[in-house]
């Protein structure tokens, strides 16, 4: 019997015990193809020796010291790393040890940053429907994952939401992209009037919406759009890279694509690819400098804060995608895992849209192509899938709740930086399996 306290107290998990490229290998010696990195972390695959080294080297220098007392090299080094690629405007960074965690010093600085400005009557959040942010309480009052939410509503702050910018399920028949975009980003000027403008400290956004929607890229102009109206009301505009930034749609921030810089960038996942817990928030100028001209100090602090080995390896991830051009591999290898994609289920009677970037990929499952009709949710297909995947040998990333936040099914594909054009074609063929497996026995009983 296991005593841990694992997320579904009915399941019983194989025990993963290495890893190698590509794969993990359980200790039944069943080896999987890991396709989505586990949830989108693991950009290297697994075992990388330069990322391995530079742990081991920072482990016999120094494991730990309280950022309160003491900076650290590693720290240092990786901070100057990531501002010196950042979007235009950003100066500082903050290291904590997840997404979550950035996700809620995003939100309390950008409350601090209009409290140090005079404006403390500003404290309304704006977010998006079928967003994800995190699951600590802040984080997840921003989020737009109904069923994330559900348990904990009457713990949640007061948070509005407008619709995502979603355009398979969001575009009116006959309606262009450019008015689609600007329609859905003019919610935003309508929440923060229905507000009050001065009341309003920041809206948060992912570029790409990960788990949620399953790799829903935005429509040209949308997010310049945003930061716009952001501008026009002085709203601080958080970007959540967690999942799809710091190179994962092929570029290492995702919001170059968009052609904007926020105020706030939320990153995790990619930043240390799995080798050590961390995350990161990047800052711009105007944020910093208000600031240290104000009370001097972020009201705000973890234990493990800038932890040295966590730094020292995400440190090593970045170069590691530096010097082995696997930015440019990204956009490459994306691209196939696109057209195979493409080829494999774009006449698939129950797959209504194939999306994404990079590699950040998703096919979205339903019932008729033509009405986009989903599953019923009682079906659970993309759990189903996910089982089926697993007992070919396949790791992917499944959710439901896509169509209205109850029903609909995606399956979210993000493999390595480094992922092979073989791997690659076996992943699509794997996937096609469970999918053809998991339709076949939807009669079944789970």
């Amino acid at each position: 019997m296991s005593h841990v306290f694992g997320r579904d107290a009915h399941a019983t998990y194989p025990v993963a015990v290495r890893g190698e490229g590509s794969f993990l290998y359980d200790a039944r010696g069943k080896r999987y193809l890991d396709a989505s990195g586990g949830a989108a972390v693991s950009c290297l695959g697994h075992g990388h020796p330069a990322v391995r080294a530079a742990i081991k080297r920072q482990v016999d220098l120094m494991e730990y010291a309280h950022t309160g007392y003491f900076t650290s090299e590693p720290q240092e080094r990786l901070a100057d790393e990531l501002i010196a690629h950042a979007p235009q405007g950003m100066t500082r960074a903050l290291f904590v040890t997840g997404g979550s965690e950035a996700t809620e010093a995003a939100l309390k600085l950008a409350r601090q940053y209009h409290v140090e400005c005079g404006r403390p009557e500003r404290r309304h959040f704006i977010s998006r429907w079928f967003s994800y942010h995190g699951n600590t309480l802040g984080a997840l009052s921003v989020s737009g994952n109904h069923a994330r939410r559900a348990t904990y509503l009457p713990l949640l702050q007061d948070v509005t939401h407008i619709s995502p910018c979603f355009g398979y399920r969001g575009r009116r028949p006959g309606e262009s992209d450019a008015a689609y975009g600007e329609r859905v980003a003019d919610e935003l000027e309508a929440a923060i009037l229905h507000l009050g403008p001065a009341t309003v400290a920041a809206f948060i956004a992912e570029p790409v919406v990960g788990a949620t929607l399953g790799a829903a890229t935005a429509v040209p102009g949308y997010f310049k759009r945003i930061r716009e109206i952001c501008d026009r009301y002085e709203v601080v505009l958080i970007l959540d890279e967690v999942m799809c930034g710091m190179g994962r749609t092929g570029t290492l921030h995702a919001c170059e694509q968009e052609g904007v810089a926020p105020d706030l960038l939320v990153l995790a996942k990619g930043l240390g690819a799995g080798y050590q817990p961390i995350g990161a928030m990047l800052v711009a100028e105007k944020i910093h400098a208000a600031i240290a001209a104000g009370s001097g100090a972020f009201n705000h602090g973890h234990t493990y804060m800038g932890h040295a080995v966590g730094c020292a390896a995400a440190l090593a991830v970045q170069r590691v995608i530096q010097e082995e051009g696997l930015l440019g591999n990204v956009r490459h290898q994306g691209e196939l895992l696109g057209q195979l994609l493409q080829e494999r289920f774009r006449n698939h009677p129950h797959v209504g849209d194939i999306r994404g970037r990079g590699l950040l990929r998703a096919i979205e499952l339903v019932d008729d192509r033509v009405s986009k009709a989903p599953f019923a949710p009682a079906l659970r297909l993309h759990a189903r899938i996910k089982q089926q995947a697993l007992n070919e040998g396949l790791i992917c990333y499944p959710s439901g709740g896509t169509a209205d936040g109850v029903a609909g099914d995606h399956v979210l594909l993000a493999p390595p930086f480094n992922v092979a054009a073989a791997d690659l074609e076996e992943i699509v063929v794997r996937l096609a399996s469970a999918v053809e497996g998991a339709l076949a026995r939807r009669d079944m009983p789970p």
